[in-house]
């Protein structure tokens, strides 16, 4: 029987085996997040069947999202350079689409159980996320998702994501909760807004779940805000005004500052009559549209340090954010728990002697002498009335503690979000661990949080922090050392096989004065690029003179040396 757990371990497989394939450098990665993953089992942050590999798209992403209608279809086929997206002046299209590389054939769109099921997409399960907020539509996921393929080579090794607009779709909650997942996942986010509604009231759906979320977002770098169509503004007598209500409304959504565009399709928008405007227009849209494409294009780079960062945060959330508030939630709870313990064996103590005084002293004496009348040997001799009474009354209280212990953690637990974190741990499965019954109420730290496993913690930071600087290797040399270094080796390589480039071998000259037969290549042969074998060494007749000749030379006093 293929269990979750086994399933897990054949999805990391085949995420293994593709990295190997395609991306042998993001490899050397795969086990610092499988030593994470043993961490937070351990603490109950993550279910034995998940794993941080999962949470992660391993391609670069790029979203695509705004209002309908606001050119996002358009763009995307601009960029890709062909058809592939709907377009048109009215919502064209309610679902998701997921852009990839493809086969030179045109799909009209693979459903979503086509992404929902496979785990190198960033819509993997999505549909029990869809359940959580909408009862019954996770079962609907082809009515949120689908799946197209597109042979041009920009989206090679990418992956771009077309949304609906907010204001199309009547699955409101689902589909939002599905931007803030993919706002999480992705590497760069396009926020498009339509020039030809710039006041606050027809985009307000835009500005409250794209721009004020992302105001403190720690990654806002990767937003990209873009007034598109803006070639409608030159029909009016004020365009300035236009790009400044736009402004305005983004501003009072708390965002003041950050990268704007303007840009427009010259395809498909009409001739701007006026010259002087025309060249204004497009000079200012084809500047922006450079440096949105630029951006688009260098996503590959980010991808690593991404994927890494992805770590480094983590560890920081986790010493930082979430144990602290699983300790703070615990101690509530065990002052909860004491509390009510204590009134108990106070309800307990008051009605035993409320009890003993309405029956007076020589009843209790009676009842005393009653307990401690039948011993028993197997008992060690102990009165066998008095040993049941106790275990009675110690079994109601311990009853009453696990009790209150489990009463007062439902309450708790439904206070404490369900996911917490960059990678949505679960919180909420890790405080029950804690307060499970096996825990001790005066534990001090969490469970799994141990002095091993913040030593586990210092270590994958280091890890990451060499991640990041083999990266930083690739891509930088901030001392010239790299340069240095190859310059010695080719340096190295000329001495050790003569100087021999690309450019055509010089015929062989005489070896120079002084030159030994035989010998090392001389700094004038060296410095002329001639091979040193040939240069140092004379003709041998009979074998072609040159560099030949002196090769053979050699073998043969190797040969005649042993």
């Amino acid at each position: 029987m293929l269990t979750q757990t086994k399933a897990l371990e054949r999805r990391l497989d085949l995420l293994e085996a593709h990295l190997r394939a395609e991306h042998p450098h993001l490899l050397r990665v795969l086990p610092t997040f499988r030593a994470f993953d043993r961490l937070l089992y351990r603490m109950g942050l993550l279910a034995p069947s998940e794993s941080l590999a999962m949470r992660i798209p391993w391609w670069p992403l790029i979203s695509i999202l705004g209002l309908f209608s606001s050119g996002k279809s358009s763009f995307i086929n601009s960029y890709l350079g062909t058809e592939l997206q709907n377009t048109g002046n009215q919502a064209v299209d309610d679902r998701f689409t997921v852009i990839c590389f493809g086969p030179d054939r045109r799909y009209d769109s693979l459903p979503g159980t086509a992404l929902n099921a496979d785990p190198r997409f960033p819509f993997f399960r999505m549909s029990d996320e869809i359940e959580k907020v909408a009862v019954g539509e996770g079962k609907r996921i082809d009515a949120y998702l689908q799946l197209k393929t597109s042979a041009s080579p920009r989206v090679r090794g990418k992956i771009i994501i077309d949304s609906p607009g907010f204001d199309a779709d009547d699955q409101r909650r689902s589909t939002l909760r599905m931007v803030d997942h993919i706002i999480d996942l992705s590497d760069l986010v396009l926020v498009f807004f339509d020039a030809r509604r710039p006041e606050p009231g027809s985009m307000q759906d835009t500005l409250e779940h794209l721009v004020a979320k992302t105001v403190r977002r720690p990654d806002s770098r990767k937003f990209l805000y873009i007034l598109n169509q803006l070639d409608t503004a030159s029909r009016e007598d004020n365009p300035e005004e236009i790009v400044g209500a736009w402004q305005r409304a983004i501003a009072q959504a708390g965002l003041v500052s950050g990268r704007f565009y303007g840009i427009y399709n010259r395809d498909v928008a009409p001739v701007i009559e006026d010259d002087v405007k025309r060249q204004r227009y497009e000079a200012k849209s084809d500047e922006d549209l450079a440096e949105i494409l630029a951006r688009m294009d260098e996503i590959e780079y980010g991808r690593g340090y991404r994927i890494v960062g992805v770590l480094d945060a983590l560890t920081r959330e986790l010493s930082g954010e979430i144990v602290p508030v699983l300790e703070s939630v615990r101690q509530r709870w065990r002052r909860q728990v004491l509390v009510r313990d204590s009134v108990m064996v106070a309800a307990v103590v008051v009605a035993l002697a409320g009890a003993a005084l309405v029956a007076g002293l020589d009843a209790v004496t009676q009842v005393w002498q009653w307990l401690l009348a039948d011993r028993s040997e197997a008992l060690w001799d102990l009165p066998v009335r008095l040993v049941a009474v106790g275990a009675g009354l110690a079994a109601v209280l311990l009853a009453g503690h696990y009790g209150f212990r489990r009463s007062v953690a439902n309450r708790l637990e439904r206070t404490l979000p369900e996911r917490l974190g960059q990678l949505d741990l679960n919180l909420r499965l890790a405080f029950r661990r804690n307060t499970g019954m096996v825990q001790s109420l005066f534990r001090r730290r969490p469970v799994g949080w141990t002095g091993f496993a913040r030593k586990q913690l210092f270590a994958i930071q280091e890890v990451v922090a060499r991640h990041v600087q083999e990266w930083n290797d690739q891509y930088t040399d901030p001392a010239g050392a790299r340069m240095a270094r190859d310059a010695a080796s080719q340096s190295s390589r000329r001495s050790s096989w003569g100087g021999r480039t690309s450019t055509p071998r010089q015929p062989s000259r005489p070896a120079p004065s002084g030159a030994t037969t035989g010998g090392p290549a001389t700094p004038v042969a060296a410095a002329e690029g001639l091979d040193p074998v040939a240069a140092d060494t004379p003709s041998v007749p009979g074998h072609g003179g040159g560099r030949t000749g002196g090769l053979i030379d050699r073998l043969k006093t190797m040969v005649s040396s042993r």
